[in-house]
């Protein structure tokens, strides 16, 4: 599904689901915003009346999301309203548990690939990369998986934002992280993800000269 930029900002039902796991959950933000929440907060000021739903689970895999997705969206995308859906997944595939990756790598490609077929066909559809870690031989297989990911939404006509070298190069991130739970940030990790989808001229809900991502700590 294909929406015209130019007709967003006059629409009165804007609604906006970001499925995801613990990073879409905002999970060790002491606000409790994450990023997706930040990016809800920056289309208000913008003057989107966008309506928001987290659906972000923690420990969730692809192969847990797909499972999901798609009755937690219908319930809260009508056919009454202007319908977007963010797939933001993929670190959880790639923890070790038994000796082995928690899905295994061809399984996470062909699970996104499905939920992006089925997904565009009612919506529109962006999907954005997996974070970093604290975890160096972790990391090496979720940015190889996010590689992986970018491949299919290319393929699938879906924009992909990827983050992982963005954020394994931000101080901020890699700071809350590693001082946090190992995997999670704070506000500042989260507000700088909130910034890069915010400046990605894919992404719906932007337009020149208005305030930034909310940043308060």
């Amino acid at each position: 599904m294909e929406v015209n930029k130019a007709e967003i900002m006059n629409n009165d039902d804007l609604r906006i689901c970001f499925v995801g796991d613990s990073y879409v959950n905002g999970t060790c933000d002491p606000q409790y915003l994450g990023w997706t929440g930040r990016l809800a907060v920056a289309a208000r000021r913008k003057g989107y009346n966008l309506t928001y739903y987290n659906l972000g689970v923690r420990r969730e895999t692809s192969a847990d999301i797909a499972k999901r997705w798609r009755q937690e969206v219908q319930a809260r995308l009508p056919g009454t309203c202007t319908p977007f859906v963010v797939f933001a997944l993929g670190a959880n595939d790639t923890t070790f548990e038994h000796g082995q990756p928690r899905v295994a790598e061809a399984t996470s490609v062909e699970n996104v690939r499905t939920m992006l077929q089925t997904a565009k066909q009612h919506y529109a559809v962006v999907m954005i990369g997996p974070p970093p870690m604290a975890d160096a031989e972790q990391n090496g297989r979720t940015r190889r998986l996010s590689s992986l990911f970018a491949e299919v939404a290319k393929s699938e006509e879906v924009p992909f934002l990827p983050v992982f070298d963005a954020l394994v190069a931000d101080d901020d991130w890699m700071r809350e992280v590693t001082n946090g739970d190992g995997a999670h940030p704070g506000a500042a990790g989260y507000t700088r993800v909130a910034a890069l989808v915010d400046a990605w001229p894919e992404w719906w809900f932007c337009s020149g000269g208005h305030s930034p991502p909310y940043t308060s700590r």
